[in-house]
C-alpha cells in the first residue's frame, strides 16, 4: 500500500481509472469500465417494464436517446462468480480510497506551499558536549546539564565547562536548580530515583543530603518530584515506593548554612589549596583545558533539613465510625479539615445502597474491565502569608516566607492547606480545604506567589489573587477542551500596536495560556471586576496532525510571546495578542532534535535567551572523534535578531502613558489623567469659570495631599 502511495503521484495527469494498472483478476473480467454493469442487448429501455398505449402518438420517439443505453454487447461485464466478486470490490474500494488520500495530501501541499512561513533564525552560540543530555536547567549565571553518571556545570557568558559532579554508577534523569541570588540549591535525580541536594556558594560546592536513599535497595523509594519554597526556606519532595505514596517536607536551614561556609573550620582551611587543585576527576577527559574555579568539599558536612511533615492521600470516604451527630460537630468544632467529606454521619449500609443504584443506573458504561489503577500523585505550592492563608501561627514567620503548602491529589475534589510552622511530631492535618465541583487535574502558582490557577476535570477554571484573597473568576473552557498545562504570563499591555510591561506594580491583572489535550491554545484573562475572559489561540490540528503542540514556554523578556514546540519538531514564537507566530527557530542544518514530541529545553528567567537541545544524525553512537559534534546545546539569544531586539529592549511602559487602561489603582489613574491635562491643555473655552475653578482646585488639593504623603 505504501508502495502504491508513492508511486501515484509521479504518474500523468487524467481520470483515475485511466491511470493505474487494473490487477490481473480484474482485467480478465472486465473490458473498458470498471463498474459492474449486466449484459444488456443493442437497444433496451431503462427502467422497469411498461405497456405501451393503444395510441400510436403517445409512443416514445424512436430519436429520443435518453432513455436508451446503446452499447456494444462484446464491451459488457460478466458476473463475476464469489468470492472472486468480494475480492473485485475490495480491490476497487482500496484503490479508491487511496485516490481519495492522494488527492488530500496533494491540495495540503499546495496550501502548505501557499501559506506565509515565519523567518527562521539559527542559533547564535552553542554549547558542544560529548555525551548525551537528559535534562537542564538554568541559573543567572549557569546552566546544569544531567548526563551520565552526574551532572556538568557550564558558565552561561562563554559556554565554558567549569565543573563535573561524577560519583554516580547510574545517569541523572532530572534536574532542579533554584537561584537565591549568591546561593543555588541543585536538587538532581538518578535512574535509581535517589535525589541529593546541593548548596553552591560563590565558587564551592556542598552536598547536603541524599534525601531518600536507604541501605537496602529493595525498599528504595523514588522521587517523583520536588518543589522549594520561592526564598528556600522549604522543600517538599514527593516520593513512591512498595505500593505507597507520600509528601515529606523539610525545612532548610539556610542562615546555618551561610555561618557554616563563610566561617569554615581550621583544618578544612589548610586543605583548601589542595581540594582546589583536585575539584575534577582525573579520569575526565579534557580537565587541562577546563577553567576550574568550583571546587566540591566532599569533606565538608553542613546541617541538614529538618524533616517537619509527612503527608500521605487522603483516605477513602467510607461509613462512619461516629455514634451520633454530637461527635461529628465535635470533631470540626476547630475546622479543621472542614470540607474533606471525611467528617460525617453516612453507614456502611446508606454508601452500600448508594453503590447499587449507582451500578445499576450505568451498567453499561461499568462493564468494561477496569485496570489497576495508578498511584495517586500530588501537586503542591509553597504559599505566601495572606488573609486566606494566615492564621495564628503564621503571624509570627517573616515575611517574604512561605508560610503554606497546598496540595492536591489524582482524582482528589479537595485542596488542602497544611500549615509549615509544625514539628514532626504535630499530626499532618490540614489547616483548611478548599473543595471544587470536579476532581482538580492541573494547578500553577505563579513565580511572585500571587495568582493560583485551579483547573478541573470538567474543564473549569478557578483564577485565585492569593495577595488580595479573593477569587478572580471561574470560567469554562470550550465543549471538549480538557487542560493539560497551565503558564503565567506576565501582565502586559497593548500600547500603539507594541506588548509593553507597565512600570510599577500591576494588582489584581493576570494572564495565562492553556494548553489542553486536543493539543489546542487558549489564552485567559482576569482582573479586578472584570470576568474572566478566554480567547483560542491555537485550534485542534485536524488537517496537521503533526502540528500539534506538545509544550509551551512563556518568555519573560518579551511582553506577550511564548514559544510553541510542536511534534514536527518546529520551534515557533507566537504573539498572544495578534495570536500569529513572529519567527521561529531552528537548529543547524547538520542537526536535529532527537525526540520532537519531547524537546529538551529550557528558558532563561534573567537574560533574554533559551537553550535548545540538538543531535548530529550522523552519528548514532558517541565516540572519541565526535565529541565536538555528536551532542551540543544551542543558545538562541532574541538580542542577536533584528526582528527581536528592539522589543527585548523597550518593552516597558510609563504610567502616565497607560492610563487609558484599567491596570492601576484608580486614585492613581485619576492623579495620572490630572497632571497630563494641566500640563498639556489650556483653558477650554466651553468649560465654565467654575467648573475650571472647581477642577483646578481638585488638583492643587489633590498634589497637597500626595506631597504630605
Amino acid at each position: 500500500m505504501s508502495l502504491f502511495l508513492e508511486c501515484i503521484p509521479s504518474l500523468g495527469g487524467g481520470s483515475f481509472s485511466h491511470r493505474l494498472p487494473l490487477p490481473p483478476l480484474v482485467m480478465s473480467y472486465s473490458k473498458g469500465s470498471w463498474t459492474k454493469k449486466k449484459r444488456l442487448p443493442i437497444s433496451t429501455r431503462q427502467g422497469p417494464p411498461e405497456v405501451l398505449s393503444p395510441t400510436e402518438k403517445d409512443w416514445p420517439k424512436d430519436d429520443d436517446e435518453e432513455d436508451y443505453v446503446l452499447q456494444d454487447p462484446d464491451q459488457g461485464l460478466d458476473s463475476l462468480p464469489q468470492p472472486y466478486r468480494m475480492i473485485n470490490k475490495l480491490v476497487n474500494l482500496l484503490f479508491d480510497r487511496s485516490w481519495e488520500l492522494i488527492e488530500e495530501r496533494v491540495a495540503l501541499r499546495e496550501a502548505d506551499s501557499t501559506r506565509i512561513q515565519p523567518t527562521v533564525y539559527t542559533p547564535v552560540t552553542g554549547i558542544q558536549i560529548n555525551q548525551r543530555p537528559n535534562c537542564m536547567a538554568m541559573s543567572q549565571d549557569y546552566v546544569f546539564i544531567g548526563g551520565a553518571k552526574g551532572f556538568s556545570i557550564y558558565n552561561l557568558y562563554n559556554a565554558e565547562r567549569i565543573y563535573v559532579w561524577e560519583k554516580l554508577k547510574v545517569d541523572v534523569t532530572s534536574i532542579w536548580v533554584t537561584d537565591l541570588g549568591s546561593e543555588i540549591l541543585i536538587s538532581p535525580v538518578d535512574e535509581l530515583g535517589i535525589i541529593r541536594l546541593f548548596y553552591l556558594y560563590k565558587d564551592s560546592l556542598f552536598l547536603v543530603k541524599a534525601i531518600n536513599e536507604v541501605d537496602d535497595t529493595s525498599k528504595q523509594p523514588t522521587c517523583v518530584k520536588m518543589e522549594i519554597s520561592q526564598g528556600g526556606d522549604f522543600a517538599a519532595f514527593l516520593l513512591q515506593g512498595a505500593g505507597d505514596v507520600w509528601l515529606d517536607v523539610f525545612k532548610l536551614p539556610r542562615e546555618a548554612w551561610l555561618k557554616e561556609v563563610e566561617h569554615p573550620p581550621l583544618t578544612l582551611n589548610q586543605k583548601k589549596k589542595a581540594r582546589q587543585l583536585s575539584s575534577l576527576d582525573p579520569t575526565t577527559p579534557d580537565n587541562a583545558d577546563v577553567d576550574v574555579n568550583v571546587c566540591f568539599k566532599s569533606d565538608f558536612k553542613l546541617s541538614l533539613p529538618f524533616h517537619i511533615m509527612k503527608i500521605k492521600p487522603p483516605k477513602p470516604i467510607t461509613g462512619t465510625t461516629f455514634k451520633s451527630p454530637l461527635e461529628v460537630f465535635a470533631k470540626v468544632e476547630d475546622c479543621s479539615g472542614l470540607g474533606s467529606g471525611q467528617n460525617h454521619f453516612i453507614r456502611d449500609s446508606q454508601w452500600e445502597r448508594h453503590t447499587e443504584l449507582f451500578h445499576a443506573s450505568y451498567k453499561k458504561h461499568l462493564d468494561r474491565e477496569a485496570g489497576e489503577e495508578p498511584l495517586s500523585t500530588a501537586t503542591f505550592h509553597f504559599l505566601l502569608p495572606s488573609c486566606i492563608t494566615l492564621t495564628a501561627a503564621e503571624a509570627r514567620s517573616p515575611s517574604g516566607m512561605a508560610c503554606v503548602l497546598g496540595t492536591h491529589w489524582t482524582g482528589s475534589h479537595n485542596f488542602f492547606l497544611y500549615s509549615l510552622n509544625r514539628t514532626l511530631k504535630d499530626k499532618a492535618d490540614p489547616e483548611g480545604v478548599w473543595p471544587c465541583a470536579a476532581p482538580i487535574v492541573a494547578s500553577r502558582l505563579c513565580c511572585s506567589s500571587s495568582y493560583l490557577v485551579l483547573a478541573c476535570e470538567d474543564g473549569a477554571l478557578t483564577l485565585w489573587d492569593m495577595a488580595k484573597g479573593f477569587p478572580l473568576g471561574v470560567i469554562a473552557l470550550p465543549e471538549g477542551c480538557f487542560c493539560q498545562s497551565i503558564h503565567f504570563l506576565k501582565y502586559f499591555l497593548v500600547h500603539k500596536g507594541r506588548n509593553l510591561y507597565p512600570e510599577g506594580a500591576v494588582r489584581s491583572r493576570v494572564m495565562c495560556v492553556v494548553l489542553c489535550t486536543d493539543a489546542s491554545l487558549h489564552l485567559v484573562t482576569a482582573g479586578g471586576t472584570q470576568g474572566p475572559t478566554s480567547r483560542v489561540l491555537v485550534t485542534r490540528p485536524v488537517k496537521h496532525p503533526d502540528e500539534a503542540i506538545c509544550a509551551v514556554a512563556p518568555v519573560p523578556a518579551l511582553p506577550g510571546m511564548v514559544l510553541i514546540f510542536t511534534r514536527n519538531g518546529s520551534v515557533n514564537l507566537m504573539d498572544v495578542a495578534k495570536a500569529e507566530a513572529i519567527c521561529a527557530f531552528a537548529p543547524p542544518r547538520a542537526h536535529h532534535l532527537a525526540v520532537p514530541w519531547k524537546p529538551l529545553f529550557v528558558v532563561s528567567f534573567h537574560h533574554p535567551c533559551f537553550l535548545l537541545h540538538g543531535d548530529h544524525p550522523d552519528e548514532e553512537e558517541p565516540t572519541s572523534d565526535a565529541k565536538d559534534t555528536w551532542n551540543s546545546v544551542f543558545c538562541f539569544n532574541f538580542e542577536a535578531y533584528p526582528l527581536l531586539e528592539n522589543i527585548s529592549q523597550n518593552c516597558t511602559i510609563p504610567q502616565e502613558d497607560s492610563t487609558e487602561n484599567m491596570a492601576l489603582p484608580l486614585e492613581k489613574r485619576c492623579e495620572l489623567v490630572l497632571q497630563k491635562s494641566f500640563q498639556k491643555l489650556q483653558r477650554p473655552q466651553v468649560m465654565k469659570d467654575h467648573e475650571w475653578t472647581r477642577l483646578r482646585r481638585y488638583s492643587v488639593l489633590l498634589q497637597r495631599e500626595n506631597f504630605q504623603k
